[in-house]
């Protein structure tokens, strides 16, 4: 090779100190290809490319990192955070987010694979053995997954797989799905689980009846969440078609819907893995009287022909609080549905929430301070 064609730092590197691309393929366990195909996308590029053959160089403290990516590609970790990983592997904390928010995505594929193939054999095989899965839990527990989500179940009788709640079960519990494409609401019960992963779309209709059932009845829109249920045991029996919970004596028993739900967990877990770049404390309480005042300050927009009033949130060292069109801050201005961000935190209950999110049309976050497991997820309006 000829190093004295090479300019820039990369001149530098002591010719003894390099290793053919084959060597650091023998080294990592990357294949030539691979590194070729890292180096194209910038991830793991040469420390020095001949001029003139066009020969790849690697030095030797590349070794570890070509070791780190071959690694995280067995695993399956997408090309980006690949690159993350890399860039922070110097980071531990930043590195266990990711790899904790891609295992994540994993055992939710996984619970989604299971019972695809388990709708696939009924389809095969329509005399099969219909599996069942019972989850046994608090029943206050499972009213206050309901409250926190029923808000988010969607109107809009061209969208009917929207007009439900989704009963997402996992091995320790079932979180409770709602969204109506401009918010989404999460929440998560856990409980004893018999049988396996399944899942099930109830009708907004047996929705009510249940939280009838379970105690109070579900709060009116724009009020806060109904009071506390009565204590005990739920019992959710999902069976094919079918779904029936039981509490204290009394039941409330109905065929689900066909089963079209939007994949949710997208939005559950960041690309990257890493958290939200701005989280802001807030009182639920007085930002709602804030929101409810008759002299709300708002932006005009239009959309199809229709007017409506858009509610601004400015967010810098002060916190996050309600400004007024003209008014300036020195931070984030995020445009939101008021009467949406209202019925969130209602839902929410009263104390200290966080408010999450990563830029002005950034997908806006809802989250108890005590309960990681109830948010939702609310869609900006672009100012």
């Amino acid at each position: 090779m000829t190093l004295d064609r090479v300019e820039g730092p990369a001149s530098l590197v002591v010719e003894s100190e390099l290793r053919s691309i084959g060597e650091l393929a023998r080294a990592s366990g990357l294949t030539v290809s691979a590194l070729r195909f890292y180096d194209r996308c910038g991830v793991l590029t040469p420390a020095l490319v001949d001029p003139v053959t066009g020969y790849r160089w690697y030095a030797g403290e590349q070794v570890a990192p070509a070791r780190l990516v071959a690694g995280l590609r067995r695993v399956g970790l997408p090309l980006a955070e690949i690159g993350v990983a890399l860039r922070h592997r110097h980071e531990p904390a930043v590195v266990g987010r990711l790899l904790d928010a891609h295992l994540r995505r994993l055992e939710d594929g996984l619970a989604d694979v299971r019972r695809e193939l388990s709708r696939i054999r009924a389809l095969l095989d329509p005399e099969e053995i219909v599996m069942t899965t019972t989850i046994t839990l608090a029943a206050g527990d499972l009213a206050a997954a309901v409250d926190a989500v029923r808000f988010a179940v969607g109107g809009d009788p061209e969208l009917p797989v929207l007009s439900g709640v989704l009963f997402d079960v996992e091995p320790d519990g079932v979180r409770l799905v709602a969204t109506d494409r401009h918010r989404l609401a999460v929440a998560r019960a856990t409980g004893a689980v018999d049988g396996p992963v399944a899942r099930a779309l109830l009708p907004v209709v047996v929705v009510d009846a249940l939280r009838l059932l379970l105690g109070a009845g579900p709060a009116p829109a724009g009020s806060a969440a109904g009071g506390a249920p009565d204590a005990g045991t739920a019992t959710v029996t999902l069976t094919g078609t079918q779904v029936a919970v039981a509490v204290g004596g009394r039941e409330v028993a109905a065929p689900t819907m066909p089963d079209d739900f939007p994949d949710y967990r997208r939005l559950l877990h960041p690309v990257t893995g890493e958290p939200r770049a701005h989280r802001y404390p807030v009182d639920a309480a007085a930002l709602r009287a804030v929101l409810r005042a008759p002299d709300l300050p708002t932006v005009r927009r239009e959309h199809d022909g229709r007017a409506y009033a858009v509610t601004v949130l400015g967010a810098d060292d002060r916190g996050l609080r309600v400004v007024g069109p003209d008014e300036s801050t020195a931070g984030l201005r995020v445009g939101v549905d008021g009467r949406y961000l209202l019925d969130a935190l209602d839902a929410a209950g009263d104390g200290q929430l966080v408010l999450e999110l990563d830029g002005p049309i950034a997908p806006l976050a809802i989250r108890r301070r005590d309960d990681e497991d109830a948010f939702s997820i609310l869609m900006p309006i672009r100012l």
